[in-house]
């Protein structure tokens, strides 16, 4: 594919919005600035791509003139660069494919991970607690930072409920694909006869929201402190600190008990209220996404079952890509790239089709 002309399109924009940018009045607006400013960072980082991309592409086809000359000496050295160079031009293709993507402002944000038991009893909140750990790892493998925002551990040992605060570079843009139902599919611990079992565990992604992405008014909350209940620490069950909030509107609620005092539990319980509220807005608004994108990303609906995880055959299959793997001691230690990899590969070539056709 040609991307030229796509480029002199981007190339175009970024002008357009460095004279804007250069209005005294351009931060008057916060909203809009931050969009433009957003939108600037992208198309800046899109032409360095490009342009490197361009002059790999020149470096190789040097060198590879170089060895149709016959001179041994520089054959050599010109065969001796040329692996890393088309390595380096094929991970270049890649970037420069998704730079060119129509700009999603949430992927470059931190998120929100919500973990929650579903079918399956105790099973069900043990292998929570096991891809609470997954994630963990995953985020300690590419530098981000996990927080841990709230639970309701089971009494088994896992948990019911988990909610993490991930924090990094284009964090939402790679875990986005793990919302969605995750099967698992072994033997219980408990089970004495030996039969496979299949439980479910609920994953929710959620980009972390800005007040200026939404707003919350104190007339559409109604803030409680309630006694904290549950393991997680000396100060649980002592002190009135949690803190459950209804947004009025809606009847939504969220609680939290696991910060050290009332105040830190307001604020991290709206934190994650408007999370959840402007995930429902962001929702609404991929109606209009199509079929082949809502499979990849997911359609908002936490029925979606995802992935399969088989632990009788050390298999996992993500079931949007039909793509499986057998590396289950891998995955569960954190390393999922390869199903964001060949995720992130099918929203791009569709998404990339769709903008061709725009």
């Amino acid at each position: 594919m040609d991307y030229a002309p796509l480029i002199e399109i981007r190339s175009q924009r970024l002008v357009e919005i460095e004279t804007l940018m250069g209005d005294p009045e351009f931060f008057n607006d916060q909203k809009t600035s931050a969009n433009y400013m957003r939108e600037h960072r992208n198309l800046k980082k899109l032409i360095a791509f490009w342009d490197e991309y361009k002059q790999t592409e020149k470096e190789i086809a040097g060198n590879e003139e170089l060895l149709k000359e016959g001179d041994e000496e520089f054959a050599e050295m010109a065969e001796e660069e040329l692996g890393p160079l088309r390595e380096r031009y094929i991970q270049l293709a890649q970037d420069v494919q998704y730079a060119l993507l129509p700009s999603d402002p949430t992927e470059d944000r931190d998120a929100l991970l919500e973990i929650r038991a579903g079918a399956g009893g105790d099973e069900a909140s043990l292998f929570a607690g096991e891809l609470m750990k997954l994630y963990q790892r995953y985020t300690e493998g590419r530098g981000w930072k996990c927080e841990h925002l709230g639970s309701s551990p089971s009494d088994v040992g896992g948990y019911k409920e988990v909610i993490l605060k991930v924090t990094g570079e284009e964090v939402f843009r790679f875990l986005k694909y793990e919302s969605g139902v995750h099967r698992v599919q072994r033997v219980p611990a408990t089970e004495t006869q030996g039969r496979i079992h299949t439980s479910t565990v609920t994953v929710a992604v959620l980009p972390e929201a800005e007040e200026i992405d939404f707003q919350l008014r104190p007339e559409d909350l109604h803030i409680q402190a309630t006694r904290s209940g549950g393991s997680g620490g000396q100060h649980v069950n002592t002190t009135d600190s949690a803190v459950q909030i209804t947004y009025l509107p809606t009847g939504l609620q969220v609680k939290c008990q696991d910060g050290r005092s009332q105040t830190q539990n307001k604020a991290l319980g709206l934190e994650i209220l408007r999370a959840k509220l402007f995930e429902i807005a962001q929702r609404e608004a991929q109606d209009s996404y199509s079929a082949q994108r809502k499979s990849l990303v997911g359609s908002g609906d936490r029925s979606e079952k995802i992935r399969t995880y088989n632990f009788p055959q050390s298999r996992v299959t993500d079931h949007r890509i039909n793509h499986t793997s057998h590396n289950m001691e891998g995955i569960m230690n954190g390393e999922i790239n390869e199903f964001t990899d060949h995720l992130q590969k099918a929203e791009m070539e569709q998404r990339l089709a769709e903008e061709e056709i725009s």
